[in-house]
C-alpha cells in the first residue's frame, strides 16, 4: 500500500503521487514533457474524447485531420500569432542530411496550418458555416517545470475551427461552444466558470478569448480549454473570402474552441482524495469491477457467479473488469479504490446462494445489488455515484472563492478572489501585483453564487463601469 501525500497541503507532491501509482501515466521517456499514455491512461483518455465528440458533434460539427507539420511561410502570415507562440515552437530545418529550403513548424496549434486550405475550400456563401473539429497532438516547448496533463510537450488536444457569414454568426458559434462545454463539464462533474480573459491575456490574434477555469489548490486555477472569437483577424491574412448572396465579395469570420488532456488532469485534481482517483463513469476505463471471494470449502460457485455478473454486464455495454488474480480481497479492494473505478461488485458464497452482490462506489458507500435485477441496479447505482460526486465537487466549488474589497486583501489568499474592477489594464496590473498572480477576467455567464453588484474599483475606486472579476494563481 502507497501512503499518499495529504491533498490539502501538499498538492503537487499529492497529485504526482496519485497520477504515477494509479497508472494514469509513464514519464520515463527520453524527451521531457513527453509522456506515455499507458493502457490505464490510454483507455481514460479514449473515454473522454468519446464525450468531447459526442457533445461537439451534436452542434453540427464534423472531423477532419490536418498535417503536423506547418510550413514558416504560412505560420509566419498572421504576425500577432507567431508573437504569441514564437518562444514554444519546435522547428525542422533538415528532411534528412538536406536543409529544407522552407523550414516546418511543428503544430502548436492549427490556426495556420489550416487557414491556408480554408480559403480554398471557403469560397460562397453556400460553403458557410464551415464548422470542423481535429483530436490530434500540438507541440509546444515548454520552459517550465512540466507536470503530466497540466504541462508537457506534446499534449493531446482537441480543437475545432469555424468559418461563419459575419460577425453575429461567429458570436453565435461561440455561445454555441460554451453550451457544448458546459455539457461536457457535466459529464465530467467538472465545476467551473467561463471567464473572458483581460486584452492582454487573450489567445494571441483574437478579437476575445473565453477560457474555462476551475480552483484546485487554495488560490490556484486550471485553465481547463478556451473558446475564441477571431472577426476577421486570420481570415484577412490568409484570404479566406466568400461571395455573398449579393454578389460581394466578404472575408469570413473564425471562432476557436480548444480543450486538451488538461480535462483528465483536472479531474484527478478536482475529485482525487487521500485513497487515489475517483473518476467520473464517463470516463472510468472500467465503470464496474467485480472481486470474487474465493474462501471456503469450493471456490466454484462464487467463480460462476462473478463469471455470471461480467457477462450479463458487459452485454449491458458496461466495461466491467473481472478481477480474479491470487491477492486476498483487501489487496484487490486498494487497487481499485487507488484506480478510481466507480462501483465495486463483492460476492462471495453466502451472495452466490443469494443470487446478490455487495456494491460499493468510490465515495464508499455499500449497497446490494440483485442477479434478477442487475442491469437496471448497477446503472442506479452508477447514476446515483455520478450525482453524488458532482454534488461533492459543487460544494467545494462554492467555498473556493472569497471577496476581496481592497487591494491587500488580495495578499496572501487562500482562496480564488472575486472583486470589483473597472476593466482597465493599469489597474487589472496593480490587482495582479496584489495577488502575486492573474487577473483572470470577467465571469462570461455570471459568479456561482449571490454576491449582489459590485462595488468601486478595487484598483483606482471608480465607480463607473465596474464588473466582477477573479483573480487567483494559474497552476
Amino acid at each position: 500500500m502507497v501512503d499518499l501525500p495529504t491533498k490539502a497541503s501538499a498538492f503537487i507532491d499529492w497529485y504526482l503521487a496519485v497520477v504515477e501509482e494509479a497508472g494514469l501515466t509513464d514519464k520515463r521517456y527520453g524527451v521531457k514533457g513527453m509522456n506515455i499514455w499507458t493502457p490505464y491512461g490510454f483507455a481514460a483518455r479514449r473515454e473522454l474524447d468519446r464525450v468531447l465528440v459526442r457533445e461537439i458533434e451534436a452542434t453540427g460539427s464534423v472531423p477532419v485531420e490536418f498535417p503536423t507539420l506547418i510550413p514558416a511561410n504560412e505560420f509566419a502570415k498572421e504576425k500577432e500569432h507567431i508573437k504569441g507562440f514564437d518562444a514554444e515552437v519546435y522547428w525542422v530545418t533538415k528532411g534528412g542530411a538536406t536543409d529544407l529550403d522552407i523550414p516546418l513548424v511543428l503544430r502548436p496549434t492549427s490556426e495556420t496550418a489550416m487557414y491556408p486550405v480554408f480559403a480554398v475550400w471557403v469560397r460562397s456563401h453556400r460553403d458557410l458555416p464551415l464548422n470542423v473539429y481535429q483530436i490530434v497532438n500540438v507541440f509546444r516547448y515548454e520552459t517550465k517545470t512540466t507536470r503530466p496533463f497540466f504541462r508537457v510537450r506534446e499534449i493531446h488536444f482537441f480543437e475545432e475551427h469555424t468559418c461563419q457569414v459575419d460577425e453575429a454568426a461567429a458570436t453565435a458559434r461561440v455561445q454555441s461552444n460554451l453550451a457544448a462545454f458546459r455539457r461536457m463539464a457535466a459529464a465530467l462533474a467538472l465545476p467551473y466558470l467561463a471567464i473572458r480573459r483581460p486584452e492582454w491575456d487573450k489567445f494571441p490574434g483574437a478579437f476575445y478569448s473565453v477560457a474555462f477555469d476551475t480552483p484546485v489548490d487554495g488560490a490556484r486555477t486550471l485553465q481547463l480549454g478556451s473558446v475564441h472569437h477571431y472577426r476577421e483577424n486570420f481570415s484577412g491574412p490568409y484570404g479566406i473570402r466568400y461571395e455573398a448572396a449579393d454578389g460581394s465579395q466578404r472575408l469570413a469570420h473564425q471562432t476557436t474552441f480548444g480543450l486538451s488532456e488538461r480535462l483528465l488532469g483536472a479531474i484527478v485534481a478536482v475529485h482525487g482524495d487521500q485513497k487515489g482517483l475517483v473518476l467520473p463513469t464517463a470516463v472510468a476505463p472500467y465503470e464496474v469491477v467485480i472481486v470474487p471471494i474465493l474462501g471456503g470449502a469450493s471456490a466454484d460457485p462464487v467463480r460462476a457467479a462473478a463469471a455470471e455478473l461480467k457477462e450479463r454486464l458487459l452485454r449491458a455495454g458496461r466495461r466491467v473488469h473481472l478481477d480474479d488474480g491470487e491477492e486476498r480481497p483487501g489487496a484487490k479492494y486498494y487497487r481499485w479504490e487507488l484506480r478510481g473505478v466507480p462501483l465495486r461488485l463483492e460476492v462471495g458464497r453466502r451472495e452466490a446462494e443469494a443470487r446478490s452482490a455487495t456494491a460499493v462506489d468510490r465515495l464508499g458507500r455499500k449497497s446490494s445489488v440483485t442477479f434478477d435485477g442487475l442491469e437496471r441496479e448497477v446503472g442506479e447505482r452508477l447514476a446515483e455515484f455520478d450525482r453524488a460526486l458532482s454534488s461533492r465537487a459543487a460544494e467545494a466549488f462554492r467555498g473556493a472563492f472569497v471577496h476581496a474589497s481592497t487591494l491587500p486583501e488580495l495578499s496572501g489568499s487562500d482562496r480564488v478572489r472575486y472583486l470589483s474592477w473597472c476593466g482597465g489594464e493599469e489597474c487589472g496590473h496593480k490587482i495582479e501585483v496584489a495577488i502575486s498572480g492573474a487577473l483572470l477576467g470577467t465571469p462570461e455567464e455570471g459568479l456561482p453564487f449571490e454576491a449582489g453588484a459590485p462595488g468601486p474599483c478595487i484598483g483606482c475606486g471608480t465607480p463607473e463601469g465596474v464588473r466582477w472579476a477573479l483573480a487567483g494563481r494559474p497552476l
